[in-house]
This record gives structure tokens, sequence and C-alpha cells, in this order.
């Protein structure tokens, strides 16, 4: 299949990146991620950004027919394939190789169970299943979620609260083990040196600058009567497929199993379920499922045999 090629340029490309995206979605990912997966991951503090000229396009004509990307780590390479361009599967996955392989080894392919043309192209190049992982999705088709605020805690004003505030609770859930508490602000937690200033000001520069396709005023933030963030649940909001990607949910260490989760992902389907939200993403874990999560993604994760 003739298709001309374009490495990803970060100041260009992000809307060629989410229109593919977005024309392909899948509620089972068949065609590749959602399109905020990307979007968010590029303007995250954690993504290794030295690489993204090696991700890849595959054009033609006008027509974005393909896309070849990386996560984090460097070596988790995802895909989407337009339908009707499946012979550019192994195309795809030789590229994935030969770009990625040398910074990144061993290589891994992470592609959803219906992404049939690429999984059979990479099992044809030595690669297998050496994991299977379920990400819950939730469909308003089929269910509600009404779960109440518990007594003593309040929602935040989505674009006024204190990016500050919600800063600290990411970090005190994500990194309380690592870290202990949220007052050694300048100490590094990895060998790259990352500190929680960096988290900082990746939230406060996301609301002086934010993605394009930001959807800040669906966030739901939860507040104790001291005014503290205690649990955080992002929203990206794309309307063209009628979902509600939700990312990142968190709760602050010794407020957690208290029901705040679960009221913040009931504020989401209260505010997005008028307007036309058909599915919810979550994660992978048993909370999903309890609360009324009935859908799963399977991702793939592929690699050669050592």
């Amino acid at each position: 299949m003739a298709c001309r090629t374009k490495q990803f340029q970060v100041l260009t490309d992000i809307d060629l990146a989410w229109d593919l995206m977005t024309d392909v979605y899948s509620t089972d990912g068949r065609n590749g991620p959602a399109a905020p997966f990307f979007e968010y991951a590029v303007n995250s503090s954690w993504l290794d950004k030295r690489y993204l000229p090696l991700n890849r396009f595959w054009l033609d004509g006008d027509k974005t027919a393909a896309f070849v990307f990386y996560e984090n780590p460097v070596n988790s390479i995802h895909f989407v394939l337009r339908p009707g361009y499946e012979p550019l599967a192994n195309e795809m996955i030789a590229y994935a190789e030969s770009a990625f392989s040398p910074f990144a080894d061993p290589l891994e392919l992470v592609l959803a169970k219906g992404q049939a043309a690429l999984i059979r192209a990479a099992q044809k190049r030595g690669y297998r299943v050496a994991e299977e992982e379920i990400e819950n999705i939730f469909d308003f088709r089929t269910g509600k979620l009404d779960y109440p605020l518990p007594e003593g805690f309040h929602f935040m004003d989505p674009l006024n609260a204190d990016p500050l505030k919600a800063a600290k609770c990411m970090w005190d859930a994500f990194n309380s083990d690592t870290l202990g508490p949220f007052v050694h602000w300048e100490k590094p937690v990895n060998d790259s040196g990352w500190t929680p200033h960096d988290l900082y000001y990746s939230v406060l520069g996301s609301t002086i600058s934010p993605p394009p396709h930001a959807t800040y005023e669906y966030t739901v933030s939860i507040a104790n009567a001291q005014g503290e963030c205690v649990c955080f649940s992002g929203m990206w909001w794309v309307e063209k497929n009628h979902l509600a990607y939700m990312e990142p949910l968190c709760t602050a260490p010794g407020y957690q199993r208290r029901g705040l989760a679960a009221a913040a992902l009931s504020e989401h389907d209260r505010r997005l379920r008028p307007r036309g939200a058909l599915t919810m993403t979550g994660g992978g874990n048993a909370f999903y499922r309890k609360i009324g999560y009935r859908g799963e993604i399977t991702l793939l994760h592929l690699k050669k045999d050592t």
C-alpha cells in the first residue's frame, strides 16, 4: 500500500494525531487507543519527550492512515490503524522495531485484543503475548453512577481551584510510599531527579496553556472541610466520540475507602450524561467493577521470545 510517512512534530502535529484517533475510535479499542491517551501523555511531566520525533504517521494523500507512538516507558509502543489500511500492519511493526529498539530494549507492543491485523503481523515477527491487561469501561446506556458525596466534603470549582492543591493530592496519592510527607518537595524520588515541583508546574502550566483538546471544566476535585483537595478526577470530554476519558483518578492517603472516588465518578455521570456521553474509561482494578463498570478492553502486551 503506497503511503508516505511523516515523523511527529510536537508543535504542529497534535491535531493530526487527535483527528485520526477520534475518526477511528471504537469502544473496544480495535483501531487503537482513544485520542486523549496520546495527548495526555505528551503534555505530562512523566513522559520522556526526547524521542517524540521517532513517532511516525502514514499518510494516504490528505488522509492520515496510521500512527505509531510510544508512551511510558519508551519501549511501550502503541498503534493506531484506520480500517481499510490493514496491509500497513507489518510495515508499522517493522518500523517500531527499527526506531525504538536501540533506545529501549526489550520492545513491548501494546495492542487491544481487537487489533487483529497488527497482532498477526507481530506474531509473524516472533512476538508473543506476555501479559494481558484489563481496562474497565462504564456504559451510560446500561448503568448509572449515583454515589453520594460523603458528609464533610465538597466539590471544588474546577476552573478556579488552586492547582497546587490538585498537585499535592496527586503527589500524596501516587507517591506516599516512596517519599512520605509532602513537605519534602525538593527530594528527588528516582534517578531522573523528578520532584513534586515538576508535578506542580505541570499542573500549573497546563492551567495557563492547556493542551488544545483539554476540558478542565469537567475535572472533579473534592475538598475536605479545611479546603484541601483530597480526591482528584481528571476528565477529557470527547464529544465526537461521546467519550468521557477519565485520567487520572486518585485519593489522598487517609481519605481512601470513604466513597470519595465513587462520588467523583458519579459527578462525572451527572455532568456528562446530559451532554450525550455513552462511555467512560476507568482503570483495571476491582474498584471499578464494584461500583458498576461492566464493559472492558483487553490489552495485550507482546514481546519477542527470549
